[in-house]
C-alpha cells in the first residue's frame, strides 16, 4: 500500500508557500497485529499547525524538517489486525498530511456515520468544538444576561463559543471578516450582534454593540481586535485566550508604542482574568460532558456548524496559507480521497 506525503520542506519565515512542502511516495509496512491500515478521507486544517512549523519554544515540539505534516484525519479502514475494527469502519487519528497511513488500533477512535457527518469529528465533534466547550465554560464562565465576545466568529472555535453563550443565556457577539461572514453569524449562527472588523468604523460599532461593555472575550485573534476590544471590558472580565492568529506569520514585532504597560495596567486596575489554554488539558474534566452536550445539541439544533471542504491533497497548502489570511469560511476540510 503507497502513502502519497506532504512533507516539510524548510520552515518558512511569514507565510508558507510554494517551498514550504514537498511532495512524495512511499510505501507503507506491512500490517503487524495490533494495527490498522488506513485509507485517509479527510484531513484537518487547523491554526495550531503554523506554530508546528516553527522552532519557537511551544508547548508542542516543531514538526521536523522531512517529516509528514501533522494533522487529524479521518480515515476508512481497509485492513485490519486489530479486534473490533474492521474494513469499512471510519475512525479519527492523527495521520497528518498523506492519502494513507498504518497506525495501532489503540490510538484511533471508531466513528458512526449513522449519528453524524464523520468529518464532524474534526470540528464541532472533535478538537475545535471542545476548545470552544471547555475554553468558554471553564475560563469564561459566562452567566445568564452577561455579554460574551468572540473574534474569527464564523470560524469552528468561534461560531461554536457564540451559540453555548447564547445557551448559557449570555449575549453573543461576533467579529469577523467581510460582510458575508458577518451576516451569516446573525441569520445562521443565531449571534446577537455582529462586526466587521476591516469596517472604518468598527470601534464604533463595538462600542454600539457592547452597551453594557465586555464580560467575557473569547480570543482567537489578538492583533488591532484585540486593542479595540479591551476597551470595552468590564470589571472581572474573563479573557480565554485560546490562538493568536493575527500574529502567527509575523517576522519581528509589531510596529508603534509599547502597549504592554497599558495593558498589564488594567488586568490590575479592572481585576481582569487573562488565560491562556490548550484544550489538551480540560480532557479529564470536561471531555464526558463535551460529548453528552455537544452531541445533543448539534442532534437538536441547537448548534450549527459549517464546513469549507477543499478537493485533492495536493491544495492542502494553498488551503493551509489561505486560512491564516482568513479566507476560508467555516471548518477547513480537506477531501483526500473516497
Amino acid at each position: 500500500m503507497e502513502s502519497t506525503q506532504l512533507r516539510l520542506a524548510r520552515r518558512p519565515e511569514g507565510e508558507p508557500d510554494d517551498t514550504t512542502f514537498s511532495t512524495t511516495t512511499e510505501t507503507l509496512p506491512e500490517l503487524q497485529d495490533g494495527q490498522v491500515a488506513l485509507a485517509i478521507r479527510y484531513l484537518s486544517l487547523d491554526p495550531y499547525m503554523r506554530g508546528r512549523l516553527s522552532t519557537a519554544k511551544s508547548y508542542a515540539a516543531p514538526v521536523e524538517v522531512g517529516d509528514v505534516m501533522v494533522g487529524g484525519t479521518v480515515g476508512e479502514v481497509v485492513e485490519s489486525r486489530f479486534e473490533g475494527l474492521e474494513p469499512g469502519d471510519f475512525v479519527l487519528s492523527y495521520s497528518g498530511w498523506q492519502s494513507a497511513a498504518v497506525v495501532d488500533g489503540s490510538q484511533v477512535r471508531k466513528l458512526d456515520p449513522t449519528v453524524a457527518p464523520v468529518t464532524t469529528a474534526l470540528g464541532v465533534l472533535g478538537m475545535p468544538g471542545f476548545t470552544a466547550y471547555a475554553g468558554l465554560l471553564e475560563i469564561g464562565k459566562p452567566q445568564e444576561g452577561e455579554t460574551v465576545v468572540v473574534a474569527a466568529a464564523t470560524g469552528p472555535v468561534g461560531s461554536a463559543v457564540g451559540q453555548i453563550a447564547n445557551l448559557k443565556g449570555a449575549r453573543s457577539v461576533g467579529i469577523a471578516g467581510g460582510p458575508e461572514k458577518v451576516r451569516a453569524l446573525t441569520e445562521e449562527f443565531g449571534f446577537d450582534a455582529a462586526l466587521d472588523h476591516r469596517s472604518p468604523d468598527f470601534r464604533d460599532q463595538l462600542a454600539e454593540a457592547t452597551p453594557d461593555g465586555i464580560d467575557v472575550y473569547f480570543e482567537n485573534v489578538g492583533g488591532p481586535v484585540f486593542d479595540a476590544v479591551r476597551r470595552r471590558f468590564n470589571t472581572y472580565a474573563r479573557i480565554p485566550v485560546c490562538g493568536l492568529v493575527a500574529n502567527y506569520n509575523a517576522v519581528g514585532q509589531p510596529e508603534g508604542p509599547d502597549r504592554m504597560p497599558g495593558l498589564m495596567g488594567q488586568v490590575l486596575s479592572q481585576s481582569l482574568t487573562v488565560r491562556g489554554f490548550i484544550q489538551s488539558e480540560f480532557q479529564k474534566s470536561h471531555g464526558r460532558d463535551f460529548v453528552r452536550d455537544m452531541g445533543q445539541w448539534v442532534a437538536e439544533g441547537k448548534v450549527r456548524y459549517r464546513e469549507d471542504v477543499v478537493d485533492g491533497l495536493e491544495n492542502a497548502p494553498a488551503a493551509f496559507a489561505g486560512m491564516l489570511r482568513g479566507e476560508n469560511f467555516g471548518k477547513l476540510v480537506v477531501r483526500v480521497g473516497g
